[in-house]
């Protein structure tokens, strides 16, 4: 069995749709509310690889108020300013994403969870 991780916000309705298609398939899973617990930025370093993007930015919830007051979307500030604003506020972070031994997706759309546990 595939050792799959889900980042969730019981809070987000996409997380626990999410969280119910995990409970409902064959897969052993892990539940890591990322709201409740830290996270390092090798943490996030690990999950931007996983996602296949190259700029944090891409995993983040940008019509937060914070991403804005934060000045987030400021070209002048680097990958690791931007992790270290989102270890101290991780409600940027987008939900769910799901992680699948060395993969991860952002399950919106929800087909993304479906094609990972697919793989």
């Amino acid at each position: 069995m595939a050792n799959i991780k889900i980042w969730h916000n019981s809070r987000c309705s996409k997380s626990r749709q999410a969280l119910e298609i995990l409970e409902n398939s064959s897969n052993e899973y892990e539940v890591f509310e990322y709201l409740k617990n830290n996270f390092s930025k090798d943490d996030i370093k690990e999950i931007i690889k996983m996602l296949g993007i190259s700029d944090v930015r891409e995993m983040l919830r940008t019509k937060e108020t914070e991403y804005k007051e934060l000045n987030i979307a400021d070209e002048n500030k680097t990958q690791d300013e931007i992790i270290e604003l989102v270890i101290s506020t991780p409600k940027l972070v987008e939900r769910p994403i799901i992680i699948k031994d060395n993969q991860a997706v952002i399950a919106r759309p929800m087909e993304n969870l479906t094609q990972l546990l697919d793989s």
